[in-house]
């Protein structure tokens, strides 16, 4: 951390707003961006993330200045992604089962756009096949995966952010890399 950075995260630790605006300005954008890669949804990616920022906020005065903000910072954010998916998982709504609206009862309605040839073809040429393999990863892999492959940190910055070892981060990069291929392989037998 340089001194303009110390002396930011020390007047957000008193409280200045101003000073914690300025120290996560550049760090902003990337938060959204690994909310965005978890979550997949623009609208939850900005709620978990600006959620993030103000448990940031709230916390600051537990950072302790031995590891680097922008680590620590994004380990909040990656938290705060496990958790509300943890959440949304126990609010699942099944589309077989009627909604109660208090009146009344209706079933939801999905429109199949998964079906025309063309939208299969344009969907193996693009980057959704990647992230839904991802999504199917187990947690521990899809967070390494995102974190280094998509977000481009560096080993070390993944050891900080999840708090384990250099020698788990990279065992997990090359099992969750396996399990992608796998999953890659079995999607394109699937379109074959």
């Amino acid at each position: 951390m340089n001194e303009a950075e110390i002396f930011l995260i020390k007047m957000s630790q008193k409280g200045d707003i101003g000073s914690f605006e300025t120290l996560i300005k550049d760090y902003k954008k990337i938060a959204y961006n690994i909310a965005l890669k978890f979550l997949r949804n623009k609208e939850d990616a900005e709620d978990v993330s600006q959620e993030s920022l103000i448990k940031v906020f709230k916390n600051i005065e537990k950072f302790n200045m031995n590891s680097s903000f922008k680590t620590w910072m994004y380990r909040i954010v990656v938290n705060s992604c496990l958790d509300f998916k943890r959440k949304k998982k126990e609010n699942i709504v099944s589309v077989d089962q009627p909604i109660h609206s208090g009146y009344d009862e209706f079933y939801m309605e999905l429109e199949d756009k998964e079906s025309s040839p063309e939208k299969i073809i344009d969907r193996k040429f693009t980057s959704e096949i990647v992230m839904g393999a991802i999504e199917k990863l187990d947690d521990d892999f899809k967070t390494v995966i995102i974190l280094r492959d998509i977000n481009d940190f560096s080993y070390s910055e993944i050891s900080k952010i999840l708090t384990c070892n250099i020698g788990t981060v990279k065992s997990r990069i090359s099992r969750g890399r396996q399990k992608l291929k796998e999953i890659l392989e079995e999607n394109m037998k699937d379109y074959n």
